[in-house]
């Protein structure tokens, strides 16, 4: 470790002149299967194999790529990437997988000298970040036929320590109220396409309580497309929601409002009859000054982006400045606005959010009375 340590300071004071991709990389590990954002434990190539074969591989990748979410896959490769390039930087290899460079990468993560130099510094990761940037490693060489040992004292030790210096409560988005929600709908346009769209987003977000790839990964019916996450079912007491979540399918029932200007129902017909669709992703692209509703189905980033313009543009938490109103919101502000106004059994709204557990649903109740079970006059105090 020491010897590594010493190695790096000297590589850091040596930055401009970092050695290329494959000066990293030592023993029968080539350059491309460092860089590689996210490898398959399948091979390329399929020479030699009968045709039916062939067919079967190229499934298996298919399958390969189901098994963990876009966002998952994304983040991963992210990960890979930066670890790679501050190894490059340091004149060391990332494979084959060394716990103690591992574990140096961390600090460095921590202290924030992963980018740039030791003397120029950076912003130290989260906690958080730094938890998943290793899970990312693990995965990366797992896929690589690898095996990082994490259980290493040179990694569980730093990261041990690292938890217990910087560790701290979770930031929550702000949850959106009723209230809230209605001002919002308020400020778009009920005229366009656009707006009729944000509308039924809006409402299926907040009373499903959805997440944001969940709202955009619905489509009108069953099995529909490939990279659906769900679809709908327009009933007369309300609306049915299948998707497909981390542990497996659930439904999401969402009744019809007590107004048909707030009924998450209603704006969803609306949008349906107005887009003119048929079958295929519910959410889509409007074109041409919305006049015109294209093929694809929108990024879940859009709903973020909603979230944020529709709140600024109502006025929500108007005592704070734009920039901190903007950094308060994002689409989670939905599903935790559910979980903070529904005066209803605590275990209606853990299920409607598809938690597992009581705990987690209480981490989304951003206003709810904490003290209305009192434990010190129940104790007779």
């Amino acid at each position: 470790m020491a010897k590594i340590s010493e190695q790096i300071t000297q590589n850091d004071a040596q930055e401009c002149s970092a050695p290329s991709d494959s000066s990293a990389v030592s023993g029968d590990v080539s350059a491309a299967q460092v860089t590689a954002g996210l490898p398959s434990p399948l091979a390329e190539t399929t020479t030699g194999l009968p045709a039916h074969l062939k067919d079967l591989t190229d499934r298996a990748r298919v399958y390969v790529e189901a098994a963990s979410s876009a966002n998952t896959r994304k983040a991963y490769a992210s990960d890979w990437k930066h670890f790679s390039a501050w190894c490059r930087r340091q004149n060391l290899s990332p494979l084959p997988p060394d716990p103690q460079v591992v574990g140096l990468y961390i600090t460095a993560c921590a202290s924030g000298s992963a980018i740039g130099t030791a003397t120029r510094g950076g912003k130290p990761n989260s906690v958080s970040t730094i938890e998943r940037r290793l899970a990312a490693i693990g995965w990366n060489c797992t896929q690589r036929g690898m095996t990082l040992d994490r259980k290493d004292r040179a990694i569980a030790t730093v990261m041990a320590g690292i938890r217990n210096t910087h560790a701290a409560p979770p930031r929550q988005k702000e949850a959106l109220l009723p209230e809230d929600l209605i001002a919002m709908l308020e400020t778009l346009d009920r005229g366009s396409l656009r707006g009729l769209r944000d509308r039924a987003m809006l409402l299926i977000g907040f009373a499903g309580g959805l997440r944001r790839s969940e709202i955009t990964g619905l489509d009108l019916g069953r099995d529909e497309t490939e990279d659906g996450r769900g679809w709908i079912e327009i009933l007369d007491k309300g609306l049915l929601i299948t998707l497909r979540g981390k542990t497996g399918w659930r439904e999401v029932e969402i009744g019809r409002g007590s107004s048909d200007s707030t009924c998450p129902v209603v704006a969803t017909e609306t949008w349906i009859k107005f887009a003119k669709l048929a079958k295929g992703p519910l959410f889509r692209r409007v074109r041409g000054k919305s006049k015109d509703v294209g093929p694809e189905r929108l990024n879940d980033q859009e709903v973020a982006r909603l979230v944020k313009r529709a709140a600024l543009a109502a006025g929500v938490r108007g005592d704070l400045s734009e920039d901190e109103r903007a950094g308060q919101f994002s689409g989670h502000s939905l599903r935790a606005g559910l979980a903070s106004s529904a005066e209803v059994d605590e275990r209606y709204v853990q299920k409607q959010l598809g938690h597992t557990s009581a705990e987690m649903t209480r981490r989304y109740q951003r206003r709810r009375d904490r003290f209305r079970i009192n434990l010190t006059k129940a104790a007779g105090l």
